[in-house]
């Protein structure tokens, strides 16, 4: 079984966020299990040089972008056991940053074009495309306009996943032939809500959809999740199943992390403490290890629920000795808040701004409960990751949060959880869960138990094979 793996960013190459990490992981894991998985995306000005030089020129062609042919450069690169495709233009990419550019469309339609085009020309001819989020969503959408009853193409399947439907590649209805080259006839695929929407034409072309936790494939199916497009998913429903993420067990190992400040396992927690107070050291935080650490990593939009603690902190910081890290970046005005709030908790609260890998790996380790209050969140990583580092998991119960972290109340959990999108629910989450760290024997059985929790991708990976074979087996 043959599959490319279309994205718009993979590490080590090009990171924004988490579709970056499911990219450099799942073609791996795939790859162990003896799937012929390659992996292609742009060939972004911002790829580090180091990496450039490891790259070999496979061959150009032109691709079609409406009325005109634009040169397209193929380069091979190899990062663990897997082939990487890169796509060299660089009129569409020698330009800093990923997405926000006024031609992001058309960008991303030549993209996509020439993910199919540049087939013929490879050793390498798959059974399953399978795309990611909407700047890929347009393959599945030429696939079955312009390729799929051709000979060379013919027994192809696509997929498409969505790792977030609040992005969907909204524009204007002009650009169908002039921008993507798409016919008049071909306007009902992507019209939707009076605008042409990418990811709409891919859930309409994609032969299976998928989201990233089961749960989320539920939810996306109701107007509170779906952002506009619960019409179609329904209508769709049949094609459109739910796989959970994982997170790379070797890259977040609290046994072999460098980044940390002392190793540790479940066997030994003895390093978590030390870490704890050495983070402790170098945010200005007092030391001190009795005292909780609450941790967050994580975007600083609204969608990771953060009005809610912006409404509960400060009671929180009063009734307790809790003490309180954030590592992100995003919107100002939490940004702001959690800045003044700094201000007036000093040795209770540090806020750390950017995208600090090194940082967020220190966090993990040292916190003892890690906050993740999100009004939606279609998987999300840093829960798993921070079960792998025995920083337990206080969510609310949403898409891959509820399908990963259970609550502790009954024995038997990882973490606790709320349900109402409540800042009065979850500061009686976090109340359980304090309460829960005093007692020492009780919590050292939940840190081993989180710890224990298997979020590695050999399990996703096999569900996607059985997805995969299914596809080709069945259509």
């Amino acid at each position: 079984m043959k599959v490319l793996y279309c994205t718009s960013e993979a590490a080590p190459f090009a990171a924004t966020g988490g579709l970056a990490e499911v990219a450099g992981s799942l073609p791996q894991a795939l790859r162990l299990r003896l799937i012929g998985c390659r992996v292609v995306l742009p060939l972004y000005e911002d790829i580090p040089q180091e990496l450039r030089s490891t790259m070999k020129f496979v061959t150009s062609l032109s691709v079609p972008v409406a009325w005109r042919r634009q040169y397209c450069g193929v380069f091979e690169a190899h990062s663990g056991n897997v082939i990487y495709y890169l796509i060299d233009n660089q009129y569409y990419f020698k330009r800093h940053g990923l997405y926000g550019h006024y031609d992001d469309a058309e960008r991303f339609a030549f993209f996509s074009r020439a993910v199919i085009e540049m087939l013929p020309y490879l050793d390498f001819k798959p059974d399953i495309i399978h795309c990611n989020d909407w700047q890929t969503a347009l393959v599945p959408v030429y696939f079955s306009q312009f390729y799929a009853n051709t000979d060379w193409f013919q027994g192809i399947k696509t997929i498409l996943t969505i790792h977030n439907i609040q992005y969907q590649g909204k524009y204007g209805k002009e650009i169908v032939g002039d921008v993507l080259g798409f016919p008049e006839s071909a306007m009902p695929v992507l019209e939707y809500g009076n605008c042409v929407n990418l990811l709409k034409g891919g859930i309409e072309c994609a032969n299976r959809v998928t989201t990233v936790s089961p749960s989320y494939a539920q939810e996306i199916l109701d107007p509170w999740f779906a952002y506009g497009l619960e019409a179609i998913l329904q209508e769709r429903s049949w094609k459109i199943s739910g796989i959970l993420n994982g997170i790379d067990v070797t890259v977040y190992d609290p046994e072999t992390d460098g980044d940390i400040y002392a190793d540790y396992t479940a066997e030994d927690l003895s390093g978590k403490g030390k870490n704890k107070l050495e983070l402790q050291k170098r945010l200005n935080l007092t030391q001190n290890a009795e005292a909780p650490l609450i941790g967050m990593v994580t975007r600083m939009v609204a969608q990771k629920g953060l009005d809610l603690v912006k409404e509960s902190l400060d009671s929180l910081l009063q009734e307790t000795d809790a003490q309180f890290v954030i590592l992100g970046s995003g919107d100002w005005d939490y940004e702001s808040f959690f800045k003044e709030l700094q201000g007036r908790w000093p040795g209770r609260v540090s806020a750390c701004f950017g995208y600090i890998p090194e940082l967020s790996h220190k966090i993990y380790a040292a916190a003892d409960l890690f906050l993740m209050p999100s009004k939606s969140e279609p998987c999300g990583l840093a829960q798993m990751i921070a079960l792998r580092y025995g920083a337990i998991p206080v969510v609310r119960e949403t898409g891959g949060l509820r399908d990963s972290i259970q609550d502790s109340g009954d024995g038997e959990g990882n973490g606790f959880t709320f349900l109402d999108y409540s800042a009065d629910r979850m500061q009686e989450a976090l109340l359980r869960a304090l309460k829960g760290f005093r007692d020492k024997d009780g919590w050292q059985i939940l840190i081993r138990r989180a710890m224990g929790c298997d979020f590695s991708w050999g399990r996703s990976a096999n569900e996607y094979i059985r997805l995969y074979r299914d596809l080709i087996k069945n259509g």
